[in-house]
């Protein structure tokens, strides 16, 4: 049985005031030359189909048409909500799509839905977990005080058979104890990690389908994985390869993965260095103009109207920073008097989040204002 793995297509988005439905649609299209060359059994797509509680119309129609062509190259389609969608917008038509081998989990209803394949090695089972935090497992479970014990639960709704092969499509923030995965700037996190959820929960499956980070890469084993998004949605991804995994599953345990190259129309960089350098044809040349482009000068001389000597060159530039002595010194003074104007707890609190990615507990705290006061623990 053989799948290709997508996430977090966010239709809709915009980068500083761009339309990314241009880019999207070239993407997706990209996608479908993808599954007609490598023929994959199923497609499954982890969450943030949209980017959007209330997706624009044009976002829905491209989704529309992607799901169109998907379902006249007869291929099975498994997708899920992601924290940005509207879990029952997503839900919307979701028996009439089953009927047409389109499997949706929008929303949580006690238990993860289960959808039976089968090829030459047995039976296979796709179960399919829309993003999950604890109010929305409430109503099934009663209190739930974590994430992690929102996913455990809704997990337990599990029966797994002896022996069969089992895939699962989530959208959550994925650990390894106390270990973290690349994240960026465009993905919306909880302070101090509330969200997180350990990697243990998903052992009995053999390939995790997950969303909600935008950079590809495993947790913990190699069969648990984020696709990662189609396109740059941020700055902090300019360096990442943007791909689609195509993976291969025939007996149990015996899986086979790719990642495939996705190529965009137009890329996301960051350029810097002084004025002239840019504009240089030499330099500018040797990339797609057209691109999205963040430009940090380093001149330490004034400049006239850089932005508009940038833009004959790069028409879609996005952001225009200096970085010279003039502004690390008003950085630094900046930063001085921020520190300047905190007491010492705030400090110390902010330092300790910095360490230990959470926060304090009341308990910590109140060692720490005692400590700070004068006072014996």
């Amino acid at each position: 049985m053989k799948f290709l793995h997508l996430s977090d297509l966010h239709i809709g988005k915009r980068i500083h005031g761009y339309s990314m439905l241009e880019d999207q649609r070239w993407i997706l299209q990209q996608i479908l030359e993808i599954v007609e060359k490598y023929q994959p059994d199923g497609v499954l797509i982890a969450g943030d189909i949209y980017d959007k509680n209330v997706p624009i119309e044009s976002g829905v129609t491209l989704f529309n048409q992607f799901l169109n062509s998907l379902h006249e190259m007869k291929k099975q389609v498994f997708f899920i909500s992601g924290n940005h969608d509207s879990a029952q917008r997503i839900q919307f038509g979701d028996q009439i799509f089953a009927e047409q081998n389109i499997h949706v989990a929008g929303t949580f209803e006690g238990e993860l839905r289960k959808i039976k394949i089968t090829d030459q090695y047995g039976e296979l089972f796709v179960y399919l977990m829309p993003f999950l935090k604890p109010s929305m497992v409430k109503p099934w479970y009663g209190e739930v005080k974590s994430y992690q014990e929102a996913v455990c639960r809704a997990l337990e709704s599990v029966r797994f058979e002896e022996g069969k092969r089992n895939i699962l499509v989530a959208h959550q923030f994925v650990t390894k104890g106390e270990w973290s995965p690349q994240t960026c700037d465009s993905e919306q996190l909880s302070i101090g990690g509330l969200d997180r959820v350990d990697v243990s929960l998903f052992e009995k499956f053999d390939y995790v389908a997950l969303g909600h980070l935008h950079g590809a890469q495993k947790v913990g084993r190699e069969t648990v994985r984020y696709s990662g998004s189609p396109l740059k949605y941020s700055f902090s991804e300019s360096r990442q390869k943007k791909s689609a995994v195509f993976f291969e599953i025939r007996e149990k345990g015996e899986i086979e993965i790719e990642l495939i190259p996705l190529m965009p129309l137009r890329d996301l960089r960051i350029l810097k260095g002084p004025l002239n350098e840019i504009l240089n044809p030499d330099h500018y040349k040797r990339g797609n103009q057209e691109d999205y482009v963040r430009v940090i000068l380093t001149d330490e001389r004034e400049l006239y109207a850089p932005l508009d000597e940038i833009r004959k060159i790069y028409p879609n530039i996005l952001r225009l920073e200096f970085e010279n002595t003039r502004t690390k010194m008003e950085a630094e003074t900046d930063h001085l008097e921020e520190i300047e104007e905190k007491d010492a707890f705030t400090l110390f609190a902010e330092f300790f989040e910095r360490q230990n990615d959470r926060e304090m507990d009341e308990e910590q705290s109140r060692w720490v204002k005692t400590i700070l006061e004068g006072g014996e623990i």
